[in-house]
C-alpha cells in the first residue's frame, strides 16, 4: 500500500519561511496599493497537509471589485498606448524576478495548495515560461494590408488590445494559471483584474509583489481575494456584468463557466473558457506497456489527480489489461503520501474535504458496481486519500459521468478500436485525450477521431507554453498559450483609405 501520513493534522498558526519574505503578501492589490476588505473581514488560508492556518487575506465583494475594475480601466488609457517593446521589456523583467525567486514561490504553492516541493518547482518553471513566451509575442502582434478591388483604395488591418481583462483563476495551478492569462493580456496592452481562488490566493499576491517591484504601473494589475460563497459569486458577477471589463478568461468547471457566460451576455464580452474534462487514456495491445504505465502515472497522479487534463477513464485492450494493471499497481504501491515539504514525499493532500468526499464516493460506487481495488481505496487522515487503482470498472459508473479530480485510476477493458473510440467520445466534454500505440496508421486515425482539443500520442504530458491549450464541446472555447494565445486579448481594426492614387 502507498505510505500514508500518520498524526499529521495539527492546529495553530504555521509560518511560511522564505528567503524573500516580502513575497508573502496578505492584503489584496488594487490600483497599486495593498488593501483590506472594506469591512475588514478576512478568510483563512490553510496548509492542506497540516490544517494549520498559514495566512488570512481580505474577504472582498462587489464594491472592492468595482474599484479594481475602475483602476484597471483608468490604467488602460496609458498602458494600451505603450510600445510593444516596452511591454516586452517589463515582462522579461518580471520573468527574471520570478526566476530569481523560484524556490520561494514554490514553497508558497506547497503551503497553500499541498503539492510536493518538486511538483511546485515544476509549476513555477511552467508558470515562468508563459511570461517569457508572451514577452516575445508582444512584439509580434502583426497587422496586415489587404489589396482592394476598388481603385484608389488601401486597406490596413491593425490589432489593438481589447480592453480591461477579468481573469478568474483556479486553485490547482495557483501560479501557472495566472501567468498563462495575465502574460498575454499584459503583452497585448490590456490591464487586468484577477480574482484569486479562495483556496490559494497567496501565489497571486506574490505575482503582484514582483510586478510592482519591476515597474508595472499602478492599476495595470489588480488582485481581488474573496471567500467561497456569496462574496465569490458577487465578485464574479461584477466582473461579468461591469461594462468596463471587455474580456473574461475563466478556468474552472463547466457548471460555473455556463453561469459566467450567461452573466457576460448583457455586455457581449469577449470570452475564453477552459472548462471541465473527462480525459480518456487508451492503451492498445501493440503499445509499449512500460511507457504506457509511465504515461498513466504522469497523467493521472500529477497534482494528486487534481488537474483538468488528468486521465479519468483508462481503457486497456483486453489482451494486455492484466499486465498493464499489474505494472501500474506496483508503481502506485510505492508512492509516499504526505506533507509536500517532507523529503521523499511523492504525493500531497487534496485541496478540500469536498474533493476527498468525491474521490471516496467514486471509489465506493465503482466497487459496489463490480470494480476491484488493486491498491489504495481508503481515506487517509485530514485531506489525504490513498492513491488508488481500480480494475474491471463497469460502464456507466461515476468516472463515466464526471471527473474525479483526485488520485483514482479507473481501468476499463475494451476489445476493438471502434468500441473504445465510441466510449471515449461518449461524453459532453472534450478537453484532452491520450493513447498509446506503436501502429503509425492507428496513431493518425485515433488522434483524429478523438473529440477533444488536445491529444497525447504515446505521452501522458502535453502542457507547454508554445502550444495552444483548450477544449471543444462543453470543455469550452478559446486557446491559451502558443502563437494564438495573445489573440484572445486583441481585436482587429480595419482602416480603409480612399482617394489614394488614381
Amino acid at each position: 500500500m502507498p505510505q500514508m501520513p500518520q498524526g499529521i493534522v495539527k492546529g495553530g498558526k504555521e509560518d511560511v519561511k522564505l528567503n524573500n519574505q516580502a513575497l508573502f503578501q496578505t492584503k489584496a492589490y488594487i490600483n497599486g496599493a495593498w488593501v483590506d476588505a472594506d469591512n475588514k473581514s478576512t478568510l483563512k488560508v490553510y496548509n492542506k497537509a497540516t490544517n494549520a492556518v498559514v495566512a488570512e487575506v481580505p474577504d472582498m465583494g462587489k464594491d472592492e471589485t468595482a474599484r479594481a475594475i475602475e483602476a484597471a480601466s483608468e490604467a488602460f488609457k496609458s498602458w494600451s498606448k505603450t510600445t510593444a517593446k516596452h511591454r516586452h521589456d517589463l515582462l522579461l523583467k518580471l520573468y527574471q524576478a520570478h526566476q530569481e525567486n523560484a524556490e520561494d514561490l514554490a514553497k508558497i504553492i506547497v503551503a497553500e495548495n499541498g503539492k510536493t516541493l518538486a511538483e511546485a518547482k515544476g509549476e513555477i518553471a511552467y508558470s515562468n515560461s508563459f511570461l517569457e513566451w508572451f514577452a516575445e509575442e508582444a512584439t509580434r502582434t502583426y497587422g496586415h494590408t489587404v489589396p482592394s478591388p476598388l481603385p484608389g483604395v488601401r486597406n490596413i488591418v491593425q490589432t489593438q488590445p481589447v480592453g480591461v481583462a477579468g481573469l478568474i483563476t483556479p486553485w490547482n495551478f495557483p501560479a501557472a494559471m495566472i501567468t498563462r492569462k495575465a502574460g498575454p493580456a499584459l503583452a497585448a496592452g490590456c490591464t487586468v483584474v484577477i480574482k484569486a481562488p479562495a483556496e490559494t490566493p497567496l501565489s497571486a499576491l506574490a505575482f503582484c509583489h514582483l510586478a510592482e517591484k519591476v515597474g508595472f504601473p499602478k492599476g495595470a494589475i489588480n488582485v481581488v481575494t474573496c471567500a467561497k460563497g456569496d462574496n465569490e459569486a458577487a465578485v464574479g458577477k461584477e466582473m461579468c456584468e461591469n461594462p468596463a471589463i471587455k474580456k473574461i478568461s475563466f478556468t474552472g468547471s463547466t457548471r460555473v463557466g455556463k453561469i459566467l457566460m450567461s452573466q457576460s451576455s448583457s455586455t457581449l464580452k469577449k470570452l475564453s473558457m477552459e472548462l471541465g474534462g473527462n480525459a480518456p487514456f487508451i492503451v492498445f495491445e501493440d503499445a509499449d506497456l512500460d511507457k504506457a504505465v509511465e504515461g498513466a502515472i504522469a497523467c493521472k497522479f500529477r497534482g494528486s489527480g487534481q488537474t483538468c487534463i488528468c486521465a479519468n477513464r483508462i481503457y486497456v485492450q483486453e489482451a494486455v489489461k492484466d499486465e498493464f494493471c499489474k505494472r501500474l499497481a506496483a508503481k502506485v504501491d510505492k508512492f509516499v503520501v504526505g506533507n509536500g515539504m517532507d523529503q521523499g514525499t511523492t504525493h500531497g493532500p487534496l485541496v478540500s474535504e469536498v474533493g476527498v468526499n468525491k474521490v471516496d464516493e467514486h471509489v465506493r460506487e465503482s466497487v459496489k458496481a463490480g470494480a476491484k481495488v488493486l491498491v489504495g481505496g481508503k481515506r487517509g487522515e485530514g485531506l489525504f486519500y490513498e492513491p488508488t487503482v481500480l480494475t474491471d470498472v463497469p460502464a456507466g459508473g461515476p468516472t463515466d459521468r464526471e471527473e474525479t479530480f483526485g488520485p483514482l485510476a479507473a481501468v476499463y477493458t475494451f476489445k476493438t478500436e471502434d468500441e473504445v473510440l465510441r466510449k471515449a467520445n461518449d461524453v459532453n466534454v472534450g478537453l484532452a485525450g491520450y493513447f498509446f500505440s506503436s501502429d503509425v496508421a492507428r496513431c493518425f486515425r485515433v488522434g483524429e477521431a478523438l473529440q477533444v482539443g488536445m491529444v497525447g500520442v504515446n505521452t501522458g504530458l502535453i502542457s507547454q507554453n508554445v502550444v495552444p491549450f483548450g477544449g471543444v464541446n462543453e470543455s469550452g472555447f478559446g486557446r491559451e498559450g502558443g502563437k494564438t494565445g495573445i489573440d484572445e486579448y486583441l481585436v482587429q481594426k480595419l482602416m480603409v483609405f480612399g482617394g489614394v492614387g488614381n
